[in-house]
């Protein structure tokens, strides 16, 4: 068989995130391990890193069509014999029309197809389920897209419990921090009003300044970084991770951190749930719970102080949490994608 082409259409920016980039990022790694040919087309904006990311793998990165007609044209124009779609955004109908044009077609989703009509769906979410479905279905974090640099991070065993005076402290909530969680939640960590190492990753200068505006309890250091490619080294260096509830959970499952989780958006609600009731990581809560006003919010943030507060004084419940989490995701979850896509590819297009 000739080389495969396969593009993937996702975008990344302040206001998107970068999940949808990141999981493209780690299936591409996996197509060009097996010799195909790869593109990304979307827009990503203010993510200079991101870009790099791209160039150092030879990856282009082409204007992203965002209509079915100019999807389906795009991969006429470009031969692409996959084409993997990863966008709440995007037109539903570009699913089928692709198909119609002979592309073999996988649609990652997040508990909604949103109408697509898609050869292959992918929901990579711990427990995920979606019956009716047109084509085939991955579903379950056995299918979680890790990068290179995650999957040699893993380390063979789970952490074990390690007892430390001033545990180190590492929090992030997405390349971008959208929604900006991380003043919240750094505000939350000191009034658990444990000794602590805290390093914050800030996506935007305007978090940085926020955060630079919390003072320290005794004890208690924290340092502002910018985004980094050494987040692999600096979450396997922490004994606690707070973070969002998404895409990176299966990259904190992968590594066997101890994490602690709030959900920031609507579409991680069902997800955080259920990793949470299955003791893969603590749950803080959810972001707007944690930003309200008056006795609920007070409320709400004593909570999950309390519960970061028993992490960072017990080892033992931080390493049950890193050994259930690490053995959850195993970081192939990318090779049984691009298994079950050549698979198909090679039956629908003989070369």
């Amino acid at each position: 068989m000739s080389t495969v082409r396969v593009g993937l259409r996702c975008d990344a920016g302040p206001r998107r995130g970068v999940g949808h980039l990141v999981r493209c990022l780690a299936l591409a790694e996996e197509f060009l391990a097996r010799g195909a040919d790869v593109t990304v087309f979307g827009t990503v904006e203010r993510l200079d890193w991101a870009i790099a990311e791209l160039a150092a793998r030879g990856i282009p990165l082409l204007p992203g069509p965002d209509s079915a007609a100019d999807l389906a044209e795009a991969a006429r124009r470009h031969e692409l014999d996959v084409l993997v779609l990863d966008s709440y955004d995007l037109d539903p109908a570009g699913a089928g029309a692709l198909r119609a044009a002979g592309v073999y077609t996988v649609a990652i989703i997040d508990g909604d197809s949103r109408g697509q009509v898609a050869d292959l769906y992918l929901d990579q979410n711990f427990g995920a389920e979606l019956p009716g479905l047109p084509g085939r279905l991955l579903a379950g974090s056995g299918y979680a897209l890790l990068r290179d640099s995650v999957i040699t991070a893993r380390p063979p065993v789970a952490p074990p419990a390690t007892a430390v005076s001033r545990p180190r402290v590492l929090a992030f909530f997405g390349g971008t921090d959208a929604v900006g969680a991380a003043p919240v939640l750094t505000r939350v960590l000191v009034a658990a009003g444990h000794p602590m190492d805290l390093t914050v990753i800030v996506g935007r200068p305007e978090i940085e300044a926020e955060i630079e505006d919390v003072t320290p309890g005794r004890g208690q250091i924290i340092r502002p970084v910018p985004p980094t490619t050494s987040l692999p080294a600096l979450i396997t260096g922490a004994d606690l991770v707070v973070s969002a509830a998404g895409t990176s959970t299966w990259e904190l499952c992968c590594l066997g951190a101890p994490s602690a989780l709030v959900c920031v958006v609507d579409n991680q609600r069902e997800s955080y749930t259920r990793v949470v009731r299955h003791g893969l990581a603590a749950g803080l809560g959810e972001l707007p719970e944690l930003t309200a006003g008056g006795v609920a919010g007070r409320a709400a943030r004593a909570t999950a102080a309390r519960t970061l507060h028993g992490l960072l004084s017990t080892p033992q419940r931080r390493a049950t949490l890193a050994a259930r989490a690490w053995s959850t995701v195993d970081g192939q979850g990318r090779a049984r994608v691009v298994d079950a896509v050549f698979d198909a590819v090679r039956v629908a297009v003989p070369r």
